[in-house]
């Protein structure tokens, strides 16, 4: 038998013996599941790529919120700047590009065949804002 360390007490009798060979061993169980989980590479950078994800959603979410706010303000600084004028006329450009896409929506309805008119949706998003880019870029070269 061993002899035992300074500062463990020696046991009195089987039981006190049996405790701390009990605990001994769920010490030693612990200190090889811990080195077994340090050894483990995969898990391990599973779980740090876990981590950075994590991170990166939430940094993308505070950035996503800095940005729109960033946007809200500069909107609220260009509509303050922007003659009464200019928003006039983007009222009536807005109106004649309303008529104009109901127009178009008409025209739509008679001319194109069936298959294409059920995917209209994308196809009128592209025509208005195409619509619109050029009714912007025109005014802008008055």
């Amino acid at each position: 038998m061993t002899q035992p360390h300074d500062d463990e007490p020696v046991a009195a009798d089987t039981d006190d013996l049996r405790e701390q060979v009990e605990q001994t061993r769920h010490e030693l169980g612990e200190t090889v599941q811990a080195l077994a989980d340090k050894a483990d590479v995969k898990a391990r950078a599973q779980e740090k790529a876990a981590t950075i994800k994590e991170q990166t959603t939430a940094k993308t979410a505070e950035l996503t919120g800095q940005a729109k706010a960033k946007v809200s303000e500069a909107s609220e600084v260009l509509q303050e700047k922007v003659p009464d004028a200019v928003k006039e006329k983007a009222v009536v450009a807005a109106g004649q590009l309303k008529a104009k896409a109901s127009q178009a929506e008409q025209v739509w309805q008679d001319k194109a065949p069936e298959p294409v008119r059920n995917n209209r949706t994308p196809l009128f998003a592209a025509g208005a804002a195409l619509l619109a880019v050029y009714v912007l870029l025109r005014r802008k070269k008055k």
